[in-house]
């Protein structure tokens, strides 16, 4: 057999090793993560329900999903394990201190384009004096209108009349 007929099968095997490798990575990471979890920390489950362990064995956790309120999931049902701060925010709405060295991002951009020293300037978009602008319309039209009776060369009025009966159908 020739290398280059053999060459496609080799680049899908290749290609089904690597996917699988990746996938097995990921499957390990997943097992080390349900593995480290302890009492007390915030977990997301698969389902996307946010709770509390209170107890781990083997296979199953005790979640407090509520005060109160316990459930029994399997260790695989958990999607992520939440660091105290990320839990607190999300469940409980504490959102983290912020340092006051850090620099502070405005909700909008008005503040980023104004001076500090800027007033509240209006632009006047109303119409000026009438004459004046009657006079600069009716010049640009003078300038840019064609008459009414100027004919292109070659046609006649029935020409244009038939193209324009045939532009509204």
């Amino acid at each position: 057999m020739n290398i280059v007929t053999l060459l496609p099968f080799i680049v899908l095997i290749g290609a089904m090793i690597l996917m699988t490798r990746s996938a097995k990575n990921k499957q390990r990471q997943a097992t080390q993560m349900r593995d480290q979890i302890q009492p007390g920390t915030g977990v997301r489950t698969i389902g996307g329900m946010y709770a509390t362990v209170k107890e781990v064995t083997d296979d199953t956790l005790l979640l407090e999903v509520a005060p109160g309120v316990h459930a029994i999931y399997a260790k695989n049902s958990v999607g992520a394990v939440l660091d105290d701060a990320e839990y607190n925010r999300i469940v409980h709405g504490i959102e983290p201190e912020h340092d006051e060295d850090a620099p502070v991002v405005p909700d909008d951009a008005s503040s980023l384009t104004e001076a500090a020293g800027d007033t509240d300037r209006r632009v006047d978009i109303t119409k000026g004096d009438a004459s004046d602008d009657e006079k600069k319309t009716d010049a640009a039209d003078a300038d840019t209108t064609e008459p009414q009776d100027a004919k292109p060369e070659g046609t006649t009025s029935e020409d244009r009349k038939g193209s324009d009966d045939g532009d509204a159908k």
